[in-house]
């Protein structure tokens, strides 16, 4: 079994509102190379690419598929993390726990932080991190200001998402966040455009979408940097396609998406950017999608 190391990373800043995540650079030592940072760990699970899952269809409107990306991309990853969620019967302790992990971290130098009632940055368990941003999400795909949506087919059952407080586990309804404002008259709205607009998303949706995307990231990336060893590399023996393997496929078909469409930074993907090159250079991740060939922003 390859030891668990650690890689170097870069921070980046997240939303600006109360109780949203933010993230803080510290420097360290230098990390050896973690083993999932190798070609020889970066194969994935299934075979071609997911191109065809990322681009975006003929007459679905571009909001519509952001929104669609939005909630499939969480379903994926909320998968992931009920692997690191469940209480283990004999002592009581989820993997992932204030012990084993007590700050949400990917890597030694890079930290992130929540913003507390105050807008205070503080160090929290990854843990509750997890759940707080699990929370923030749930509740922002649920708002139907934020999110105006008939029906939301890609997230799964709301009893799987954190909700309730940060310890009731089987709630079975989620706290959604508060409900979006729309204070401009829509007189001045009638001649601006953005993102969404047709298909009657607000003005702010791409920037709430790009928000959702980076949260996820920083799911993914502590799932590699503290637990790719346990539990992904034991789930497999090292041999089969049900841990690690589908771990990268997950992550690869996001990483396509956000390229794609250029919903997240340089910055952002810095923690895991190593492996985003392999697959960028394996063709795993396609040319089009690593160029960010659909990139989008709100018409100027």
């Amino acid at each position: 079994m390859p030891p668990l190391t650690t890689s170097a990373s870069f921070a980046s800043t997240g939303g600006s509102e109360t109780n949203s995540p933010q993230v803080e650079s510290q420097v360290q030592d230098v990390e050896p190379t973690k083993f999932f940072f190798r070609e020889k760990y970066a194969r994935l699970g299934v075979k071609g690419n997911f191109m065809p899952l990322a681009a975006q269809p003929k007459n679905v409107d571009l909001g519509e598929w952001l929104a669609h990306q939005c909630m499939e991309q969480y379903r994926l990853v909320n998968a992931l993390l009920a692997c690191i969620q469940e209480v283990d019967a004999n002592n009581g302790r989820a993997i992932c726990n204030p012990i084993s992990c007590p700050v949400m971290s990917a890597g030694r130098s890079h930290t992130y932080t929540w913003l507390n009632n105050e807008k205070v940055p503080i160090k929290v368990p990854a843990c509750q991190y997890i759940s707080l941003v699990q929370r923030w999400i749930v509740g922002k795909l649920s708002d139907v200001k934020a999110f105006p949506i008939d029906n939301i087919t890609g997230t799964g059952s709301a009893s799987t998402y954190a909700s309730g407080s940060l310890n009731t586990t089987n709630s079975n309804t989620p706290i959604a966040m508060p409900p979006t404002t729309l204070n401009t008259p829509l007189s001045t709205l009638a001649g601006r455009d953005w993102i969404g607009k047709n298909a009657g998303f607000p003005e702010g949706f791409l920037g709430d979408v790009k928000t959702c995307f980076r949260q996820i990231f920083r799911l993914y990336a502590h799932l590699y940097h503290s637990h790719w060893v346990d539990p992904f590399w034991h789930m497999t023996n090292g041999t089969n396609s049900n841990g690690w393997t589908d771990l990268n496929s997950c992550f690869v078909h996001y990483v396509s998406v956000a390229k794609l469409f250029g919903l997240l930074s340089d910055k952002d993907m810095e923690p895991m950017q190593p492996l985003i090159d392999i697959w960028i250079g394996n063709g795993s991740i396609p040319a089009d999608a690593a160029n960010g060939a659909c990139s989008v922003t709100n018409p100027q």
